[in-house]
């Protein structure tokens, strides 16, 4: 008797594990080397690589809070703030762009768009208050919002809003524009509003991680912009590109990390991470 054809693999499909493995045994190699050649420098040291794929693992967990995890860590190990920063911009750029390819097909872009009118809106006065205001004087106040707002979800059940007007997706957008250009920190008030839908862990991530990297993409561009100048210096120091490697692998084990969480661990480790991000803030 004939043996039955082999199935072909589903299209679009996960990965095969195998491929997967030779995917991270590739990063891991590169994670290595990096390490080795960051042993020479004096700013992104080993400790800071290490630092910054520790900070990828916990923050992907959730699928955002990587700046305000890893800063917490990173500004004690070196004192150049400026390669830091540049490095872990590249860093959360390409672990979102990684996480949001992983839900690709869960994303509904229509909604993410909505969230993005309030967001490209309020960039501009984000990147006013970097480029403006002292620091202090707005980060502390957010900080002390994030503990308190954080701490007081872990200790009462869930919250769903059954009305939820376009115009609050709107408004969650615009603060998260203003966030992402003053601090690099756009996901807090969409991932809040987002956590009050009743939305399941995979929905809500589909919508506030690609509203995370449109917005630090945007930012990006937009400082850039607004720094360039005809007697200023337009590169860029590649050095950051030294921490990619491990950031990519803490990212794909905060991902496995997630797939086994519940919908109500999930929403447990937001506001973990919320408090988390305003203390890093607040101190």
């Amino acid at each position: 008797m004939a043996s039955a054809p082999r199935a072909a693999p589903a299209a679009g499909g996960a990965a095969p594990p195998a491929r997967s493995r030779r995917l991270l045994a590739v990063l891991l190699a590169a994670f290595c080397l990096c390490l080795v050649v960051a042993g020479r420098g004096q700013t992104l040291t080993a400790s800071v690589l290490i630092a910054m794929a520790l900070a990828s693992a916990v923050s992907s967990i959730a699928g955002f809070a990587f700046s305000a995890i890893c800063g917490a860590i990173v500004f004690h190990l070196a004192t150049d703030q400026v390669q830091l920063v540049e490095a872990m911009i590249l860093c959360s750029v390409a672990n979102q762009t990684l996480m949001v390819w992983a839900i690709r097909r869960d994303v509904d872009w229509r909604t993410v768009s909505t969230f993005l009118l309030g967001g490209l809106a309020g960039l501009p006065l984000g990147v006013w208050l970097l480029l403006n205001v002292a620091r202090a004087s707005y980060v502390h106040g957010l900080g002390i919002f994030l503990i308190a707002y954080g701490g007081f979800m872990l200790v009462r059940r869930p919250v769903v809003i059954r009305r939820q007007p376009v115009a609050l997706d709107v408004a969650s957008g615009f603060l998260g524009g203003i966030t992402g250009g003053a601090l690099g920190f756009p996901g807090a008030f969409v991932t809040i509003w987002c956590s009050f839908k009743g939305w399941s862990k995979s929905r809500q991530r589909a919508v506030f991680q690609p509203f995370i990297l449109i917005m630090q993409v945007a930012a990006l561009l937009a400082i850039t912009l607004v720094h360039a100048s005809p007697g200023g210096n337009p590169g860029s120091d590649w050095a950051g590109l030294l921490c990619v490697p491990g950031s990519l692998i803490g990212t794909a084990l905060g991902m496995e990390v997630y797939r086994r969480l519940s919908d109500a661990h999930f929403s447990m480790m937001i506001n973990i991470l919320l408090i988390v991000s305003g203390v890093s803030f607040a101190v």
